[in-house]
């Protein structure tokens, strides 16, 4: 049976050398697999192998397109297991069976299969088994258009691939743990042996040392003598030469003191002088100084208030300059609700009075809401931003930042503006790791991201695509909201790489005249600079943009 799984998982590499086509991997996997059947039944082994061979034969039997062999070998292992003591054996033969019922469109048949695995597989702990029956569950409601039963069994798959990614990290450091402490112990070992030929080695060294200091010690002792004998020498030619020195220095006593009254006299009429300079410098010492002192703080107060002038102005300068732009904001803001905002609602009022007539046709009434439902779907996306942009500015909003796993919200992001891609035919591509995480604050990371997505999806024509990607720059992570669209000007790039942009900039229509009311970079720029974050971006006219999201990574 091994070889015949083998011969079904083998990649077209792994094929190739070992000389065998691709084409040919299914017909060896049969062989194998009913050659290992006919044995098993011949051994009158357990039933529980013979059950295991049987369902193997229906994924090959599926996958060769025998759909009747592919459904009779799943219902023999079902049947076959039923009763078998193997609980995990059954659950797998109810997945697979669920699983071919999916592909072939029975989705009832494969929701009943699919719950009793399910329910086996969280009594009996089989958390593989758990996690695929909860994506097959998944993808059989999404088939059926139960997308709330869809997006729980899908949260649940993600939470018991979390279980399985815990517990495999779980053994993987038991087991890095284990090497750990067998490479201290092997070098503590190894330690103690150097420690022992040292020890063995300065004993050896000490031993020459005491030899060498008893040499060392019988030649200072000889030296000792020798020094004795010059110190006598020395004592008697010192005190000879004493007696010749003291009746020098009586000599020169008598000199020098005449000498030194003489140059007594002579210093006293310069002290007197000196005195008399000094009292004249001291006065102009104490006029000079208080001349400088006047001088300075006088200079100092005209600096400080020089200083303190061109502070306030500048200022006053950064705050008439943010009001300018926050009137600017209300201005547009104010022009975009009394403009769109009526437009929708009139229309609304305007297709309510078609329908209190009654004479309305189903062909006008589909065409009237699909209008109607795209126009306010524009104005709900244009009162959330206006609502949380106004939240933003009067300090309603107060990160809570976290460490957020992006790949799951990026995911939740795309499912929401799933439907707007698909009428434009743009593919939207994740290409972001699962592991990767960032510190930021989940709602408004994820306004954000609507908010470049929209913006991507927008300003790209029909069948483009738009592209995720992360980069680790340093201790910032970069998230890349790339497109294959009508681009931007140098113009349009220099106004949004501004690190004072604070204006809401005339809406451009969308490549399918999409509208829009220009804050959505307004508030990514607002969201970001709360979560100590930034937004940057590049652009080639009619080649694409690219939107950089800069925050920290954990």
């Amino acid at each position: 049976m091994g070889i015949g799984l083998s011969y079904f998982h083998a990649s077209p590499v792994e094929l190739m050398s070992m000389d065998i086509l691709p084409n040919q991997n299914l017909k060896g996997a049969l062989d194998n697999l009913n050659r290992a059947l006919k044995i098993a039944e011949e051994a009158r082994v357990e039933q529980d192998l013979i059950a295991s061979i049987k369902m193997n034969l229906g994924m090959v039997y599926e996958r060769m397109g025998a759909k009747d062999l592919a459904l009779k070998s799943y219902l023999t292992s079902i049947s076959i297991n039923k009763n078998s003591d193997d609980k995990r054996v059954y659950a797998k033969s109810l997945q697979a069976l669920g699983n071919f019922y999916n592909n072939q469109k029975k989705y009832k048949d494969a929701i009943k299969l699919l719950t009793e695995a399910l329910n086996i597989s969280k009594t009996s702990s089989f958390l593989d088994i758990e996690r695929d029956a909860n994506l097959q569950l998944s993808q059989a409601h999404s088939n059926l258009k139960n997308y709330d039963e869809s997006l729980t069994f899908y949260k649940q798959y993600v939470i018991v691939k979390d279980k399985i990614f815990n517990a495999e990290k779980e053994r993987e450091i038991t087991r890095r743990q284990m090497q750990l402490d067998f490479a201290v112990k092997e070098k503590d070992y190894q330690l103690k042996q150097q420690i022992t030929d040292a020890v063995l080695q300065r004993q050896v060294l000490f031993a020459r040392q005491q030899h060498q200091k008893l040499i060392l010690r019988q030649q200072e002792l000889d030296l000792s003598d020798k020094e004795k004998m010059l110190q006598q020498f020395k004592f008697i030619q010192n005190q000879k030469n004493s007696e010749n020195e003291k009746k020098i220095q009586s000599n020169d006593y008598e000199r020098s003191k005449l000498i030194s009254q003489y140059d007594a006299i002579k210093r006293e009429k310069q002290i007197s002088k000196q005195e008399q300079q000094i009292k004249y410098d001291e006065k102009l010492k104490i006029f000079l100084f208080a001349a400088c002192g006047l001088v300075l703080c006088t200079s100092g107060i005209i600096y400080y208030n020089q200083r303190k002038t061109t502070r306030l102005n500048k200022i006053i300068n950064k705050q008439k300059l943010e009001l300018e732009q926050l009137s600017r904001v209300k201005d547009r803001i104010f022009s975009v609700v009394s403009h769109d905002m009526r437009t929708p609602v009139n229309s609304l009022i305007a297709f309510i009075e078609l329908l209190e007539d009654g004479n309305l046709e189903q062909a006008k009434f589909n065409r009237y809401a699909g209008l109607l439902k795209n126009s306010l779907t524009y104005t709900s996306s244009m009162m959330e931003n206006l609502l949380n942009w106004a939240a933003s500015q009067m300090q309603g909003f107060n990160p809570c930042l976290e460490e957020l796993n992006i790949f799951i919200i990026i995911e939740d992001v795309i499912d929401s503006l799933k439907s707007t891609a698909d009428f434009k035919h743009i593919t939207i591509e994740n290409n972001i790791s699962e592991s990767i995480v960032c510190r930021a604050d989940v709602n408004m990371f994820s306004l954000v991201l609507r908010n470049l997505i929209s913006n991507a999806i927008k300003f790209t024509p029909e069948n483009g695509k738009v592209i995720l990607t992360a980069e680790i720059y340093n201790d910032e992570l970069q998230i890349l909201v790339t497109d294959t669209g009508i681009g931007m000007s140098a113009e349009q790039i220099n106004h949004i790489n501004k690190s004072d942009y604070q204006g809401a900039g005339v809406s451009t229509p969308g490549t399918n005249k999409e509208k829009g009311t220009g804050l959505g970079l307004l508030l990514c720029r607002t969201f970001l600079a709360l979560m100590d974050g930034k937004l940057t971006v590049t652009s080639e006219k009619n080649l694409g943009t690219t939107f950089t999201l800069w925050l920290k990574k954990c």
